[in-house]
């Protein structure tokens, strides 16, 4: 693989100090979406060579993106943890109703998260030849279609290929809003971005929860996804009226199938995009684990109530936006992404350390509130994680965004539906391989971060 700087076939990478971010670039155009590029304005400066029969100066167009387009996005990456959290306090529901074992169950949110996986390798190509918007109505209109049916599905089997479809057409959401963002941003400015995504996104996880519970309380788990086809609906028709198209067509893609993978290689091959890609996946993975298992943790093993269950979710989703928020309004710009990140990691670590010591009974039979309090730290560090892993490995691949958000989400939710399953190893009478999965894979993401990025190597940066 290609060290730091070096290009790999197919495959411009960007040199390694920190991209100027947009706020510093010339400015046009000032619509409420600027979704649509303006007068290009020459920046001064030394021209770098384009491949061609011309070498002109490069142009670089700032763009403002309006609150409303703003929340567009911040929808659209809610969609996941709203189709996934929202579900959680009916899983032993789930099980009753079908009679099915809890490791058969999990494989609802298993298949999800495969069909967001692989989803996104379709649409993430699809988006760079073809703009951002078709492939993204498209994908939302399916996700409609396969909620509903997930709300009739009379058998568990059933339930597991519809959220496979479910999750194969919500993969647009994901993919596209971070492909829009590098769109429209570059370095601290994208950084900054998805803080603010994670802000807004953030919320799903707090409420979604507690919407789950309050509709168990007035019907039985299918209501829930009647709820999320509703928001599905809604969603689809704010992206059709106020999300513009962010990628002019010169800058599209051509070529079909063969093209998508020679620049998926081309990224592949950058060893840095891989390590913070692997990075980030990891520490979703570990995210992942206490998803999939916390509903039977808190609810069998300490004998809580959905409701309860909904209002701890609920807490370590606020620690996860609060920290967020500190990464993006506090630390970006003043302390290197890379160091913010390493951060993150630690914390998550130690973490899941203090985790597996206390599900294998080192300290004796400890109770809930210890536990809360291990995850709500090791879910509060997702906010440094997550923004940085993101921005970090986007930063290298202004040619290719929507294919290189494919990847980065690829990764992680196939990591994460790897994950899920172990969790639920050992049956629902211990969470101790909740806080396994959890430690190996966030010493796994520090070895990718340490191994694959070497931020040391590429010498000390104010900000990336």
């Amino acid at each position: 693989m290609p060290e730091s700087g070096q290009s790999a076939p197919g495959h411009i990478t960007p040199a390694d100090p920190a991209p100027t971010p947009v706020s510093e670039r010339a400015t046009a155009g000032s619509g409420p979406a600027a979704c649509v590029p303006g007068p290009a304005t020459p920046v001064p400066g030394p021209a770098t060579p384009v491949p061609g029969p011309a070498t002109p100066a490069p142009v670089v167009v700032a763009r403002r993106v309006g609150l409303l387009v703003t929340l567009v996005l911040g929808g659209l990456t809610a969609l996941p943890p709203l189709s996934m959290d929202m579900y959680l306090p009916a899983l032993p529901a789930v099980t009753e109703s079908f009679g099915s074992p809890a490791a058969t169950v999990q494989l609802t949110l298993t298949a999800c998260l495969f069909g967001m996986a692989l989803g996104q390798l379709v649409v993430g190509p699809m988006s760079d030849k073809w703009g951002r918007r078709r492939p993204l109505l498209i994908g939302m209109s399916v996700y409609i279609a396969a909620t509903a049916i997930c709300a009739l599905a009379t058998t568990v089997e059933l339930l597991i290929g519809f959220r496979l479809l479910q999750g194969l057409a919500g993969a647009a959401g994901i993919v596209i809003a971070r492909a829009v963002v590098r769109d429209l941003y570059d370095g601290v400015e994208m950084a900054r971005f998805f803080s603010t995504l994670m802000l807004i996104s953030g919320v799903a996880p707090i409420i979604a929860p507690l919407i789950g519970g309050q509709v168990l309380r007035i019907t039985d788990w299918r209501g829930i996804f009647l709820v999320l086809t509703a928001v599905g609906i809604a969603l689809t028709l704010v992206v059709a009226k106020w999300l513009h198209e962010t990628l002019p067509r010169e800058k599209r893609h051509s070529g079909g199938v063969g093209a998508a993978l020679r620049t998926m290689r081309g990224l592949l091959a950058d060893r840095v995009f891989t390590g913070y890609m692997l990075t980030g996946g990891l520490a979703f993975a570990a995210l992942f684990a206490y998803i999939s298992a916390s509903p039977f943790v808190v609810q069998e093993i300490y004998g809580a109530s959905p409701q309860t269950f909904s209002l701890l979710f609920g807490v370590n989703s606020i620690g996860l936006i609060t920290v967020g928020q500190i990464n993006g309004k506090l630390l970006v710009g003043r302390v290197s992404l890379d160091k913010t990140l390493g951060f993150g990691l630690a914390v998550i670590t130690l973490a899941a350390t203090a985790l597996l010591l206390m599900t294998s009974g080192v300290f004796g039979k400890v109770g809930l509130l210890p536990i809360a309090a291990g995850l709500f730290v090791l879910m509060s560090a997702m906010g440094l994680a997550m923004p940085n892993t993101n921005a970090l490995a986007l930063t290298r691949t202004p040619h290719a965004a929507g294919s290189a958000s494919a990847l980065i989400g690829t990764s992680s939710f196939l990591i994460g539906a790897v994950a899920s399953p172990l969790v639920g190893i050992a049956g629902e009478a211990t969470a101790f391989p909740m806080a396994v999965v959890q430690l190996v894979c966030a010493l796994a993401s520090v070895g990718c971060f340490l191994g694959l990025c070497r931020p040391w190597q590429r010498g000390e940066q104010a900000v990336l």
